[in-house]
């Protein structure tokens, strides 16, 4: 064998086990379009194992691989014993929006990462449901508001309340006809839940906050009511800006008061070693 010929022999050999690995994966996004195709809906019976392993003539070792990464990706479960098998799950929207966020865990936007996206979208989200809230929406809508309408007994109801206005927010995400909007509106809420910085702000007594974003919402709610797009566009606009602003202080705030007593914790330290 020449050395090129050597060479060249080794590249495919090197090349092979890329390939394989790719297989399961060919095979999930097959499925995946399968599913579609079929218009199978949540709780439908994918193929048994054997129909699968000859579908894509593939060994039931990549066939379960497969399998897997759709489960992992939460659109297939599992189960086992008589009338066993795979079925299609049903995606929900917050373990979608936990499995998104997970990009992030290692590196957190900011506040006003968060908010420039949420300036943007919720206006357009909330003129969105302009004519198409019935009774029932606005009675879910008022409900919410219940939670936060009255001064908290303790700290602990403050946070609730302040999770409760994000649910607000969250409702009407939920109720926007268009289902991306509203996904990526609810997924930045989630967001702004799941920011440490975010967390020790709303648990953190500050009576305003509640009471502007009440007043905001409040009147947010008349504007729907009234089928006023433009006026609702604007309401949600400011509310979103008076919320960063106010978000960004405490950040702010809260930062220095860390810079402030960081030295002094420090001293001490250095002072107990000794």
């Amino acid at each position: 064998m020449t050395k090129q010929e050597h060479s060249t022999d080794r590249s495919a050999g090197a090349g092979l086990p890329s390939r394989q690995a790719k297989r399961p994966q060919e095979i999930c996004e097959s499925l995946k379009d399968w599913i579609v195709e079929r218009s199978l809906k949540p709780g439908d019976r994918l193929p048994q194992e054997r129909e699968l392993m000859a579908m894509f003539k593939a060994s039931k070792s990549t066939v379960r691989e497969a399998l897997g990464a759709l489960q992992t990706q939460g659109l297939v479960r599992t189960r086992t014993g008589p009338g066993g098998g795979a079925y299609i799950a049903e995606m929900d929207g917050t373990r979608a929006m936990e499995l998104l966020g997970n990009y992030f865990f290692f590196a957190q936007p900011t506040i006003g990462d968060i908010y420039a996206l949420r300036k943007v979208l919720e206006p357009e989200m909330a003129a969105s449901l302009v004519g198409r809230l019935d009774e029932a929406h606005f009675q879910r809508l008022h409900a919410t508001i219940r939670l936060y309408d009255h001064p908290p007994a303790n700290l602990g109801e403050e946070y609730r309340q302040r999770l409760a206005e994000l649910d607000f927010h969250s409702v009407l995400a939920e109720l926007c006809p268009n289902p991306v909007l509203g996904f990526f509106c609810g997924f930045l809420q989630n967001l702004l839940r799941s920011l440490a910085i975010c967390r020790r702000i709303y648990g953190t007594p500050n009576p305003e906050l509640r009471e502007s974003g009440l007043n905001y919402q409040v009147h947010l709610l008349t504007a729907l009511h009234r089928r006023d797009e433009r006026e609702v566009r604007r309401i949600m606009y400011d509310h979103m800006c008076a919320a960063q602003a106010y978000m960004e202080a405490c950040e702010a705030e809260m930062t220095s008061q860390f810079l402030r007593l960081a030295p002094r914790s420090a001293y001490r330290d250095r002072n107990e070693q000794k």
